[in-house]
């Protein structure tokens, strides 16, 4: 069996992990994987590379992607599933394993839905917001990566008796924000489920130095609204321009939040924003566990012909479930995990 690979959307620690793997235990079932370039592009352009043992040799630790990736929308460009359908006809390949988040697995859905594309899917997202998974590989080298941060912030904002915004990756979800704030001890955190008021933080850095702690550190997902007492509220963008999957550009809520703080507490306020260093670099051992399992067990769902479905970690097993229920909910933070972070407010 031939099988087709791809990584899309953003890069995240553990997609050469997850490229091992499934080539390995592709091969181990007697079939063998071309890798094709840069997500969705590749497969309308017919752009593949040979995946050999070689080629996936000493991966493992690498951030990023061999494959490169991109946040190509096929059912953007006229013709294009159509196209890819032809493509894949005509280089004989069996089977896609799409590797992705809820965009590119959307994607996948669709094609099997829509066009009888046999493709098996793993979910890939630093954010963790894929339904159908508890935890999605990349997440928690993010997440320490964060935490590391806001490690390094503290020994500063003491240091200078400064309140410290650290603006973290989260389109739709505050899962960094929340966990890098639980293991971070951060004195706030503002993510899109549970908002809280500029107001409210700004009273809780205030009660703060009521107790003599005259520094703080606010942690702050980029998807968050800005909120105010009065009810106004506002999304912070970084451009209003929208990508293939109608997705604006976030960035920059820290910055104005550093602003109102320092305007609101008489605080001195600095602002860090983590960007793309949050999805960059070797992954933890963890990710490196996760995807390696979810590889494997991509190869074993693409022998057994278990198509349109998702790898997926339930407790401690990796399972299987339909991709059409992995992409149509956004997994949200549980209040459980939020009150757990507020306990240690102010």
């Amino acid at each position: 069996m031939k099988v087709a690979i791809l990584t899309g959307g953003g890069d995240c620690p553990g997609l050469n992990a997850v490229i091992r793997a499934a080539a390995r235990g592709c091969g181990a079932c007697g079939g063998y994987m071309v890798g094709v370039q840069n997500g969705w592009q590749g497969l309308l352009e017919a752009n593949y590379k040979p995946l050999t043992l070689d080629t996936v040799s000493g991966i493992l630790p690498l951030g990023g992607t061999i494959l490169g990736t991109s946040r190509t929308n096929p059912f953007t460009q006229e013709g294009g599933p159509e196209q890819i359908m032809k493509n894949v006809e005509a280089e004989g390949i069996d089977a896609v394993l799409a590797i992705g988040g809820e965009d590119t697995l959307g994607v996948a859905m669709k094609l099997h839905r829509d066009f009888g594309l046999k493709v098996v899917g793993v979910p890939k997202t630093i954010d963790n917001d894929l339904s159908g998974t508890d935890y999605t590989f990349g997440f928690d080298t993010a997440v320490s990566v964060a935490t590391e941060a806001i490690d390094r912030l503290h020994s500063t904002a003491e240091s200078h008796n400064r309140t410290m915004v650290v603006e973290v990756m989260g389109r739709h979800t505050g899962w960094i924000a929340v966990m890098s704030g639980i293991a971070g001890g951060a004195d706030a955190v503002l993510i899109p489920e549970f908002p809280l008021t500029v107001e409210e933080v700004a009273e809780l850095v205030m009660r703060r130095q009521e107790r003599g702690k005259n520094f703080s550190i606010v942690v702050v997902s980029e998807g968050a609204k800005l909120t105010w007492h009065s009810g106004a509220e506002e999304s912070i963008l970084a451009s209003s321009e929208t990508d293939a999957f109608g997705h604006v550009r976030l960035g920059g809520v820290g910055s104005v939040l550093g602003q109102q703080l320092e305007r609101l507490t008489g605080t001195e306020t600095r602002v860090t924003i983590l960007g793309h260093v949050q999805r960059g670099g070797t992954p933890t051992a963890r990710d490196r566990i996760l995807a390696t399992r979810f590889g494997i067990k991509a190869a074993e769902m693409i022998e057994a012909g278990h198509w349109g479905k998702m790898a997926a970690l339930r407790g401690d097993r990796i399972d299987e479930v339909e991709l059409v229920d992995a992409v149509d909910t956004c997994k949200y933070v549980p209040r459980e995990f939020f009150d757990i972070a507020s306990v240690f407010f102010g």
